[in-house]
């Protein structure tokens, strides 16, 4: 198993106002898996999606990426792992303003021992007609590319993806939910998205459905749709 998620607790608050988010999430997930955590806001899925990511902690629980657990690491530690494992994409783009399309995925790949090809990606993520134009001068979705290219270039192991779509039309999702796809054949990246968008999960290996911060089901696809054909 690659990543493997044990007995993880989140609360947050004190006392009376102490709100349990996380109880008791146990997962497993195959290297190139493509997951989606499926759940109506304050599911936690998200939270979920962060204690992954290294950007918020569990209060107890395991979480272990390629046999290496992220239990006791410090910060300095726990920079090297966001770095060697994890890729991000969030529904705000977070572009750095004054850097053109080329230079806001380089500095993804500055990150990275071992960065996949910065115009190879440009193409890929058909962006390579805009690699001099800055955010400012994109649409949402060629901003919301630049942000997957950023994120990709790294070679993350793992690629976290919390509603990339959530901002966006109909028609730029679909194209969106098509490149992460081919992110995740191309490149064999471990997909983990948040999604409360219940045909969205059709795409993926796993959706494993959250409620009140506990797994109620996980279901396999026998078949996934291409995210093309999505429908919703």
């Amino acid at each position: 198993m690659f990543l493997e998620l044990k007995n993880l607790h989140k609360a947050y608050g004190t006392g009376e106002n102490r709100v349990e988010v996380l109880h008791g999430i146990d997962l497993g997930v195959d290297r190139g898996e493509f997951v989606v955590l499926l759940g109506p806001s304050g599911s936690g899925k998200s939270t979920l999606l962060n204690i992954i990511g290294g950007i918020d902690t569990a209060d107890e629980g395991e979480i272990m990426i390629d046999g290496e657990s992220m239990s006791g690491m410090n910060e300095k530690r726990l920079t090297q792992y966001r770095r060697r494992h994890l890729g991000y994409i969030f529904q705000m783009y977070n572009l750095i303003p004054n850097l053109t399309v080329r230079e806001n995925i380089e500095v993804g790949a500055f990150l990275s021992r071992a960065p996949l090809d910065v115009d190879e990606l440009l193409h890929v993520l058909g962006l390579w007609d805009h690699r001099g134009k800055v955010p400012g001068q994109l649409s949402g979705g060629q901003q919301q590319r630049t942000s997957i290219g950023r994120a990709v270039v790294k070679n993350p192991d793992i690629l976290l993806c919390d509603e990339p779509t959530g901002a966006l039309d109909y028609r730029t999702s679909k194209d969106i939910l098509q490149l992460i796809e081919k992110v995740n054949s191309r490149y064999g990246s471990t997909v983990v998205m948040v999604t409360h968008n219940a045909a969205i999960s059709a795409m993926a290996d796993t959706v494993v459905r959250l409620r009140d911060g506990k797994i109620r089901d996980i279901r396999n696809n026998a078949v996934r749709v291409p995210a093309a054909e999505l429908d919703w």
